[in-house]
């Protein structure tokens, strides 16, 4: 069973001209296959009925030929008894006589054997007795009862034994006038009868005797018939017709009985059937061969139009492999004919142009920016890849990123539609400017451009960079809004800064970020930036292992009430502990996990922690207040405000007590998300306020809105008090109106008492910084304390305090 669907499995894979001929080939060889059987089948059928019309027909002759034997018979004995002589000796009983003139007249006519008897049926005188095997007594008595046999005047003829042998006997009557006798006159049914009728009708002839007391043997056969080892087959054959075979030779028979006196005599007629076939078989073979030679031609003529028909399908098979592979411009042939091939053939040509088209338009979306219609990082990879296969180590190359300042800022406010055409504008000012021979401009993602600039080096990349610079100190007016634009960019050149693209590439986006971070709008590449990244990557890996290590420690910076000195607030610090690398410094890993959304964990360790360490922090200090930093993270985080009150809840701390720290840029991210946060952690109680305030970009009338208690002036400003007229002007104004809209400030980044007596001058609320106290670990907050309340209130801080 399993090799019938191999099987099938096998044919499919043969190809479509064989497979078509084949099955051409196989339905012309079955249909010859079908009229060949059912000619040979009706041919003999007809055969056998021709022969047993045959044999019908000599059944009849061998009658006839009996008849006229035995009419011969009866016109010779009617001639002797008619003969005066005959007569005249039978009369004067001259038996000599008598049977002389019986053995002659015999021998006239064929007679074997003649007899004469008297007018009682006595036997008065015969001719010699054939060499039986019967007595003379035997052999009178047979003829005696012969005679009786045909006295009967209906019966002119009849058949008898003598011996083994039938002969057919004529009596005809003695008149002188009167009956005075009777003459018997016989011949043989013996091998010249059989022989004339097998040399007249090619019927084989064996005559069968049946006589009683014996079994029934074969007496005479002529042709097939006379072999002895047929014999007995042949003579068991019952009436009628059969077939039968002989050494292997198909026969039909007719098998009949004749009356006889004292037997049977059987006569069966032979026709071989092979023989008849003969010639039609000879005729198949050449139809056969007739046959398969018009199948070879056939087969031919049909595998060269197969071929031709073919054809064109195995150019569409080949086109549609270097489709396969991409090459959509295989000219198709057959696209000319009319027929269906031809048809075929167009539509498939048809289907090539389009996927033609549809490649072409992949290609230009796989490296094409469709916003800017610049080349995209692919495409840029790409090109600088090939620019350096096989370049020369003389002829330098420069790559130049280059990200837009504040564009977060921009989608947000202005909306991503107003963004998107900023950045149209921003790629047609950088074509503008960048036209290297040879080199590329292209957009790497969001806002980050990238230039390559073949043989270049650094002094040549870094002026370029400038006229870019330069190039985005005009404002852009975009649908009556004017936006500053400014960016930071970064440079690598080959091969000094990569020996490959990605690193080159890598490279020089590294650059541009330091760059932003520093805020100096442009740095050619460094190693050094390169180990502070991986550094920071592996910080960054070992931070989230950091507090199931407990290597985090919490620390404190207090906050001070200008006006009497008293310690109301500390603001809570996180600190790494690293088992290797000593203390690492949070801007070394703060920024990072705010990227990657860790800063949310870190968070709620140090709200956890500051519970676990309430009791400690208020036993120092009764009503202190502990401010924690929340990033852009927290604020977006839709749990925190459930989760904040499960917080205070679950450690019995009054929400008043606990501040809230929000950078402006955190809340200018998302405003609407932002004041919503703000909106539900106001309503739990919490205390909210304002971190670096004047370093972002928040208008007032979001200062309006947002629930906050608290505004932080940057340490950037308290710090520049003494020396910068302009920072204390912005002190001064700030702390104006946070007071007229009913907010408290802080001031931060208090290094004198200088600084603080001009804030105490100016109506500060709190003040913090490092004339008050650096931040410190917990375990030393009770001592500090106790220091504050029994010294001066600039005293320094305790012993075990780690700069911050």
């Amino acid at each position: 069973m399993s090799a019938w669907p191999n099987w099938r499995a096998g044919w499919r894979d043969v190809r479509l001209a064989p497979r078509i001929v084949g099955i051409s080939v196989a339905l012309l060889l079955l249909v010859q296959a079908v009229v060949f059987v059912f000619v040979r089948a009706g041919i003999e059928t007809q055969a056998q009925a021709e022969i047993a019309k045959e044999l019908a027909t000599g059944e009849r002759v061998w009658r006839r030929l009996l008849e006229q034997n035995a009419a011969r018979l009866q016109q010779g004995a009617q001639l002797l008894a008619s003969d005066y002589g005959f007569r005249t000796a039978v009369a004067s009983g001259d038996r000599e006589t008598a049977q002389s003139a019986l053995e002659n007249h015999g021998e006239r006519i064929g007679s074997v054997l003649s007899a004469f008897f008297d007018a009682r049926g006595t036997l008065v005188a015969h001719s010699p007795f054939p060499a039986w095997s019967l007595a003379p007594a035997q052999a009178t008595a047979t003829l005696q009862a012969v005679a009786q046999g045909l006295a009967d005047p209906a019966r002119t003829s009849a058949l008898a034994f003598l011996g083994r042998t039938p002969y057919q006997f004529v009596l005809v009557p003695v008149r002188a006038p009167l009956v005075i006798g009777w003459v018997l006159m016989s011949f043989p049914i013996d091998q010249a009868l059989a022989d004339d009728l097998y040399r007249l009708f090619a019927v084989h002839v064996a005559v069968v005797g049946e006589v009683p007391g014996q079994p029934p043997a074969v007496i005479v056969g002529a042709g097939a018939a006379q072999p002895a080892h047929r014999q007995a087959a042949l003579a068991a054959l019952p009436p009628g017709q059969s077939a039968l075979a002989l050494d292997g030779e198909r026969y039909l028979a007719r098998a009949f009985r004749l009356e006889s006196l004292n037997g049977s005599v059987g006569t069966v007629l032979l026709r071989s059937v092979d023989e008849v076939m003969a010639p039609f078989v000879r005729l198949q073979w050449l139809l056969g061969g007739i046959t398969a030679l018009g199948v070879l031609l056939f087969a031919l003529v049909n595998w060269g139009a197969m071929r031709r028909v073919t054809q064109p399908l195995r150019a569409l098979t080949r086109a549609a492999r270097a489709l396969e592979q991409g090459e959509a411009d295989v000219a198709l042939a057959g696209t000319d004919r009319n027929d269906e091939v031809g048809r075929l053939a167009r539509g498939f040509e048809a289907m090539r142009g389009s996927l033609a088209r549809q490649q072409a338009e992949i290609r230009r979306m796989a490296f094409e920016d469709r916003l800017t219609e610049l080349p995209n990082r692919a495409r840029f990879r790409l090109a600088l890849q090939q620019a350096l296969d096989g370049r020369d180590a003389a002829r330098p190359l420069a790559v130049l990123t280059l990200n837009l300042d504040r564009f977060k800022h921009i989608n947000h406010v202005l909306g991503y539609a107003f963004g998107d055409a900023v950045l149209r504008a921003a790629a047609a000012r950088l074509r503008e400017t960048v036209d290297p021979p040879g080199g590329m401009l292209a957009r790497l993602g969001g806002d980050e451009f990238c230039v390559l600039v073949p043989d270049a080096d650094a002094a040549q990349a870094l002026a370029l960079a400038e006229r870019l610079a330069a190039a985005f100190q005009a404002p852009l007016v975009l649908d009556e809004q004017t936006v500053d634009l400014s960016v930071g960019m970064g440079v690598a050149v080959w091969p000094g800064d990569g020996a490959d693209a990605d690193t080159l590439l890598g490279h020089a986006e590294i650059a541009m970020r330091a760059a932003k971070a520093r805020a100096v709008g442009l740095l050619r590449y460094d190693a050094a930036l390169d180990v502070a990244s991986a550094q920071t990557l592996s910080l960054l890996g070992d931070l989230r292992q950091a507090i199931d290590r407990h290597e985090l420690r919490l620390y404190l910076q207090p906050k001070i009430e200008v006006a009497s000195g008293a310690v109301v607030a500390a603001e809570a610090l996180v600190r790494w502990r690293h088992p290797q690398r000593g203390l690492v410094p949070p801007m070394q890993f703060i920024p990072f996990a705010e990227q990657t959304g860790f800063v949310r964990v870190l968070t709620r360790w140090m709200l956890e922690e500051t519970a676990r360490q309430w009791p400690v922090l208020q036993a120092a200090c009764p009503r202190l207040r502990v401010a924690v930093n929340l990033s852009t993270r927290d604020l977006m985080d839709p749990d925190l405000a459930g989760w904040l009150d499960a917080w205070r809840r679950g450690h019995g701390i009054d929400p008043a007590a606990i501040g809230l720290e929000i950078t402006e840029s955190a809340i200018m991210d998302d405003p609407q998300r932002a004041e919503a946060t703000l909106n539900r952690l106001a309503d739990l109680g919490f205390r909210l306020a304002i971190d670096d305030f004047g370093t972002g970009y928040s208008s007032l009338a979001y200062l309006k809105r947002l629930p906050v208690q608290e505004l932080k002036i940057d340490r950037s400003f308290v710090a520049g008090m003494e020396r910068d007229a302009d920072d204390a002007t912005i002190v001064r104004s700030t702390i104006d109106l946070a007071h007229n809209l009913g907010l408290s400030v802080v001031a931060e980044g208090v290094e004198n008492a200088a600084i603080l007596t001009t804030l105490h001058a100016l109506g500060c609320d709190e003040a913090q910084g490092y004339h008050i106290a650096r931040p410190m670990p917990v375990a030393d907050w009770d001592a500090w304390c106790r220091a504050r309340a029994s010294g001066s209130p600039g005293a320094p801080a305790a012993s075990g305090t780690v700069p911050a």
